[in-house]
Parts: C-alpha cells; sequence; structure tokens
C-alpha cells in the first residue's frame, strides 16, 4: 500500500479534484474517480495506474502551483505509481529494487554478467576470438542446451515474477474486467494524450513525438520477441539450425524490431530531458534511465552482432549482447517493464466499470 503520508496526500488531492471536475474529460482517471466518494490506498493504486501522465490536467489546473492548495496530479500519481509496484513485486525482498534501482545498477548488472560469461566461455572454449570461417558458428561459443537452460531458467523466472505481480495488482483491483477493449486502449496508446494527438511537452507545447516513441519501443521489443520465437520453431522443430540468412523471417523481425529499440529509447531518453520536470517524480528519474539505458544496449549489440557475425570477433560480441539480454530479462520485473502491465488491468477495469 501507499505510504500513510502519500495515501494521505493522494486522498487530499483527489478530494479536491473531485470537487472541481474541470478535467472531467481529459482521461479515465477523472470519470473513474467520479465514482468514488472516498480514496482509500487500493483506490489510489488503480487510479495511478490508469494514469498515462499526459500532464493536461497540471496546466488546466487553478489549484496547481503556485496556488496555496499545490495540486500536482501527474506528480501525486506517478509517486503513488512507483509504491504499487513495490507492492506487487515478487519476492517482496526485491521490491526494494524499484527505490535503488538506477542507471548504475543497471549497467553494472550487466557488466557483472558479461564478465562471468566471458569466464565461462573462456574457461570452456580457451578463445573468443576465432576463425572467418568459424565465426557465424554461435553455438561454437555458447552451447545450445546451455544457452536453452540458461535463459530458459532465467525466463521461468521472470514471467512467474510478473504473474505473481498482475495477480496481486488484479486482486487488489477487484472488480470486473474487459480485457479485449482494453487491450485495444493499451496498444494503440488512446489515453497518452487528452486534447488532441499529440502529448504535451510544456504548457502550450504539444509533439506527437512521445506516443511515436513509445510505439517504436514496445513494437520494436515485440518484433525482437517474435524473432526469438520463429528462431526457437526454425531449430527445434524444423532442425534448421542458426545462423540465418538475412532475409530469413528471424533475421528480418528482429533487425526491424532492433531499430525500433534503439530510436524508441534514445528518442524518449531525449523528450524526457524537454519535457516539463513537474509532470513527473524526480526520485524516479533513474528508473527510467535503467530500463531505457538496457534497451538500448541490448538492441545495439544484437544488431552489431548480426552485422560482424562472420567477423573475428563475434564471439566476444555474442558474450556481451547476452549478457546485456540477460541483465534487461532479470530487471523486467523490478523495473519500468512493469507499468504497462499494471496499466492494461486498470484499463480493463476502468472499461468494466464504465
Amino acid at each position: 500500500m501507499p505510504s500513510v503520508d502519500l495515501t494521505r496526500e493522494g486522498a487530499h488531492v483527489m478530494t479536491v479534484c473531485n470537487a472541481c471536475r474541470y478535467c472531467e474529460q481529459y482521461c479515465p482517471v477523472f470519470p473513474a474517480m467520479e465514482q468514488r466518494l472516498t480514496f482509500a490506498a487500493a483506490d489510489l493504486n488503480y487510479l495511478a495506474n490508469l494514469c498515462h501522465n499526459c500532464g493536461e490536467c497540471l496546466y488546466a489546473c487553478q489549484y496547481a502551483p503556485p496556488h496555496e492548495f499545490g495540486i500536482n496530479v501527474p506528480r501525486t500519481l506517478a509517486k503513488i505509481r512507483v509504491e504499487s509496484y513495490e507492492e506487487y513485486a515478487w519476492p517482496r525482498p526485491l521490491s526494494a529494487a524499484f527505490r535503488h534501482h538506477n542507471l548504475l545498477t543497471g549497467l553494472s548488472l550487466a557488466a557483472g554478467l558479461i564478465v562471468v560469461m566471458l569466464g565461462a566461455a573462456l574457461a570452456a572454449n580457451g578463445a573468443l576470438v576465432r576463425d572467418a570461417g568459424e565465426a557465424a558458428d554461435f553455438y561454437a561459443v555458447v552451447p545450445h542446451d546451455v544457452m536453452v537452460g540458461l535463459f530458459g531458467g532465467v525466463s521461468l523466472f521472470v514471467i512467474t515474477a510478473l504473474a505473481i505481480g498482475m495477480r496481486r495488482c488484479r486482486q487488489q483491483f477487484a472488480g470486473s474486467l474487459s480485457v479485449v477493449p482494453a487491450l485495444g486502449d493499451a496498444l494503440t496508446l488512446r489515453h497518452l494524450h487528452a486534447t488532441g494527438p499529440d502529448c504535451v511537452t510544456a504548457e502550450e507545447t504539444r509533439t506527437p513525438w512521445r506516443r511515436w516513441f513509445h510505439h517504436a519501443t514496445f513494437y520494436g521489443f515485440m518484433l525482437c520477441f517474435a524473432s526469438t520465437t520463429v528462431a526457437a520453431i526454425y531449430h527445434v522443430l524444423l532442425g534448421w539450425p542458426a545462423p540465418y540468412g538475412y532475409g530469413s523471417l528471424p533475421v528480418v523481425l528482429g533487425t526491424i524490431g532492433g531499430v525500433g529499440l534503439v530510436v524508441g529509447p534514445v528518442g524518449l531518453w531525449a523528450q524526457r530531458t524537454h519535457r516539463d520536470p513537474m509532470l513527473s517524480d524526480p526520485s524516479q528519474e533513474q528508473l527510467d534511465r535503467s530500463f531505457l539505458a538496457l534497451l538500448l544496449l541490448t538492441s545495439v549489440t544484437g544488431l552489431a552482432l548480426l552485422v560482424l557475425r562472420h567477423q573475428s570477433l563475434m564471439g566476444l560480441l555474442l558474450i556481451v549482447h547476452l549478457g546485456a539480454v540477460l541483465a534487461l530479462f532479470l530487471t523486467l520485473p523490478y523495473g519500468k517493464f512493469v507499468h504497462g502491465l499494471y496499466r492494461t488491468i486498470a484499463l480493463a477495469k476502468y472499461r468494466g466499470e464504465t
């Protein structure tokens, strides 16, 4: 649950908004708010995860700073939102990662995993720099069974952690869910803006880039996942081992997805530096940057491996890429990735109650 002080702050903000209702047409937060007379911690978690941080309500609010009431809905809900991530996290001791996870810890985790995997590969193979004729053989560097065992085990843990988090979120939100329309809202980012196709960057400044960079990041991630899935089908079911040709489906999907995972995170990082800081919680800046950095490191090393896979340094590049991917996977349940899952559940609840 949000801390006592934060619950009190959130309830105060929502009570003032519920009395005013000037912003009731901006986004789902306000119609959902109007169905409540009081705001317990569970209500605030629901409203916070329903918020897309479009920012319109801050500039429309007559009680926003410097008014003595100091109403800042986007920042208050952002603070409640990250505490809800901690509440839903599994196992509980790792929930502290949301508070302490920063750019340095994310990159340090990736570097540590790369060093460990380098040591293991050197012990098994004696060298990572190979002759050009052998360079494209990924499984000569990391055997297929080892790769499947390592990433299969990590994936099982990550999926379990995410599933338990989603279950806890669902139990707290309660009520009926309308999943199909909510998925449409989530996949199109329908509520990322309030008054048009563009998102606010500052008062009287609106651009479409926040939406497009989010799309590039999400769909780039999904294309890379699809690439890995198709490659697994090729190897396991069809008996076609990697590497695959540049025109093959796994490579095409991975290339397009990798480009999206470069454009999206770079754009979101740059966009955040130009957005009004009043629209976000400064304490979460490092959490966001760590997630973007790991996404970018994964995509850049993956694209470099694709281009240079026939070169003698392929083995070294492969280890660096696998270490980056492993670090990203391990941090998924304890980083900004979870916001998409919990927001979709909140959207489904909103669709179910309206």
